[in-house]
């Protein structure tokens, strides 16, 4: 197996210059650079990624904490942050929370233990233990999807934040259902203390409001952001006394969990009742009807939660960041419209917020 020093017989330099090429830990002219990374290339070397961790006090690993991997959207969201890590040459640790504060904060901790240089995490919905441990620690870290409105705590710092819009999109599914005459609206919220959560919610709201309907507390149930949530949300709504005749549902899982409920009745979507949902699925438009959706970007979602780390990274006291980036509105049939075209995204462009 070929060593450092033999790389560096092959390319005419010091061992030290072959450190500083592979380390990143000084200035190389470039065509000194060039010719180590050709013998490197030549010779099939492997550098030591732990003896070089030693030397750099970098692993160059990234520990991202997400909960339901196994949900198409941050599986998507997982994509984009592969890719992007992978790009700038970092491997990815992987751990999921389970949306449990507690578990959060244990995975968390053993991947610090493992000497990631930073994460990417999308907090639970009290993530106040989750904040104070990356703030005692110092760990440089991005939170992904669901924001931290304000510091946790006396003296908590702030983190770089990355996430999709999410109330003005909500309101757009709103206002769309109310133009086709609908005037009694459910949504089938997600789980209550979710930033993702609260702004749904607010949009709904705004969506009622923006179409001159009142707000029927009655008509907004929690979900709790998975499928089974979802199905009971949407029974509870149909056994309303006066129930819906058209249903927002906040995520991609509740959506799932509402077309099972509107099965188990022999219910039909739109016919029965119009559906528009939060989250568009890779097959949504395999669904009979196919539905009409928001959709979140999320590759890019996790591809720049990458980009803000690695800024991070290299300038510890820059000033925080969250960035919001636009969601498109899908328009299919779900919603009892005839086919359309896809339209534009709702926003034009991102939102960056000190």
């Amino acid at each position: 197996m070929p060593t450092m020093a033999d790389v560096a017989r092959s390319a005419g330099v010091s061992v030290a210059t072959v450190s500083h090429v592979l380390n990143d830990t000084r200035p190389v002219l470039p065509h000194t650079r060039q010719a180590v990374l050709d013998a490197v290339e030549e010779l099939g070397y492997t550098p030591n990624t732990l003896a070089r961790s030693l030397v750099t006090s970098r692993t160059r690993s990234i520990g991202l904490a997400v909960s339901a991997i196994s949900n198409p959207y941050f599986t998507e969201i997982l994509q984009g942050v592969e890719a992007a890590a992978l790009e700038q040459g970092y491997g990815l640790l992987i751990a999921d929370p389970h949306d449990d504060p507690g578990h959060e904060r244990e995975v968390v901790r053993l991947l610090h233990e493992r000497r990631v240089d930073g994460m990417i995490v999308a907090p639970s919905a009290d993530p106040s233990a989750l904040v104070a441990y990356l703030g005692r620690h110092r760990v440089p870290a991005v939170f992904l999807d669901r924001v931290v409105d304000a510091p946790v705590g006396d003296g908590a710092p702030h983190f770089d934040q990355v996430c999709a819009e999410g109330a003005e999109p909500t309101a757009r599914l709103v206002t769309h259902l109310a133009g086709l005459g609908h005037r009694r609206i459910g949504l089938v919220a997600g789980r209550p203390g979710l930033s993702t959560t609260r702004e749904r919610i607010t949009g709904y709201r705004h969506g009622l409001a923006a179409a001159g309907l009142p707000h029927d507390e009655r008509l907004l149930v929690h979900g709790d952001s998975e499928a089974a949530g979802g199905e009971r949300a949407t029974a509870a709504l149909l056994s309303l006394a006066v129930p819906p005749t058209a249903l927002v549902t906040a995520n991609n899982a509740m959506t799932i969990g509402a077309l099972r409920a509107l099965r188990d009745r022999g219910l039909s979507v739109p016919g029965d009742l119009a559906l528009c949902c939060f989250d568009d699925f890779p097959w949504a438009d395999l669904f009979s009807p196919r539905l009409t959706a928001v959709a979140q970007p999320s590759r890019e979602l996790g591809a720049r939660a990458v980009e803000m780390l690695l800024e991070r990274l290299a300038a510890p006291d820059r000033p925080a960041r969250t960035v919001r980036l636009p969601s498109a509105f899908v328009h299919r049939t779900s919603c009892g419209c005839p086919e359309q075209p896809e339209q534009a995204p709702v926003l034009a462009h991102e939102r960056t917020l000190p």
